[in-house]
């Protein structure tokens, strides 16, 4: 017989929990506090609904759990901050497997022991949806935080990675068929199996994103050689809900418009052939891609992009509210 949560009881499911929590917890809160001189504290928070975020069909335990903490790294990521510690609590209906509840803890341990960085609280409850709610906590210097607001005509629009490959992961995942489309072109000169490594690499994109830790690291390391750019001239956010509606945010609240470099734009040829003529569709609306679009200087965008893999300068910002060619809408709303 299946284990399930309402044969565990919630203390069974706690002892689960502690499993991958660290030392701290056993408290009624955990003390918290910036460890590091003349840094601030910021926090974001993140939700995942079965069905709405994730689903059997698409995710497996270990990779909803990654999800869960990636998507929230990821926010801190885009602030510039390292992470401090994270809290998830869960609602669970009384027929969830106690393996699949296991296999999440165990996907989101292994994303946060990835980025130097652990669980140390949260909650358990009834709940007639299965959901997960994570509080990621950072640390960033105070003069070095990366906000949407500071944009500034002249600055280069940079974008890290790839996007789109979130969207055609997500396809491939709920459409078998698309598998044959994308490997066709492959079927000559026995060069199947590279093709079989592209469909779970691109399938990975989407189950399991990589907040771009890297990408600040490097930022970091170019401004310390670029000395003489007294204040920090980085502005940004991440592309969680799709690359055009990062680039509208930014624009928005920085209160100026921007100029796309169209022929710069990359397009993964993996997103070409799924999705054919919408393949920029993909790119600008597909979300989910958890990379960082960062407005900056051209002198220090230029060595970013060099010794950034997949990194491009894809725009300017320029005065005005006018941004070139985008539809203002973002890849998913929740209510509409």
């Amino acid at each position: 017989m299946t284990a399930t949560i309402k044969s565990l009881g919630e203390q069974g499911l706690l002892k689960i929990f502690r499993q991958y929590c660290s030392d701290v917890v056993g408290d009624d809160a955990a003390p918290m506090g910036t460890t590091l001189p003349e840094h601030q504290m910021v926090v974001t928070t993140d939700m995942l609904v079965d069905g709405v975020h994730f689903s059997d069909h698409t995710t497996n335990p270990e990779d909803v759990g990654w999800r869960a903490a990636a998507v929230n790294l990821s926010d801190l990521a885009a602030m510039g901050a390292k992470p401090w510690g994270l809290v998830m609590s869960v609602g669970l209906p009384p027929d969830t497997e106690v393996a699949w509840i296991e296999g999440v803890y165990r996907g989101f341990s292994e994303c946060l022991q990835t980025y130097g960085t652990e669980l140390v609280g949260g909650d358990t409850v009834r709940s007639p949806i299965r959901t997960l709610s994570v509080t990621a906590f950072g640390q960033v210097h105070q003069s070095q935080i990366i906000q949407r607001h500071t944009a500034q005509v002249g600055d280069a629009i940079v974008m890290t990675g790839v996007h789109g490959l979130s969207k055609a992961g997500l396809e491939l995942l709920f459409n078998a068929n698309l598998k044959e489309k994308l490997l066709a072109p492959l079927k000559v000169r026995n060069r199947i199996l590279a093709g079989e490594g592209l469909v779970e690499a691109i399938c990975r994109c989407h189950q399991r994103p990589i907040p771009r830790f890297d990408a600040i690291a490097l930022l970091h390391k170019l401004l310390k050689q670029h000395n003489h750019l007294k204040d920090f001239p980085i502005s940004g956010m991440d592309s969680s809900d799709g690359l055009a509606d990062a680039i509208a945010q930014i624009c928005r609240s920085s209160k100026v418009g921007a100029k796309i470099f169209w022929r710069s734009l990359p397009i993964h040829r993996a997103v070409r052939t799924l999705a054919g003529e919408s393949a920029l569709d993909w790119v600008l609306y597909g979300g989910e891609d958890f990379e960082l679009i960062l407005c900056m200087p051209f002198k220090l965008a230029e060595p970013f992009v060099h010794q950034l893999s997949n990194a491009a300068i894809i725009g300017e910002i320029i005065e005005g509210n006018q941004i070139d060619g985008l539809e203002m809408r973002s890849a998913f709303q929740h209510f509409s």
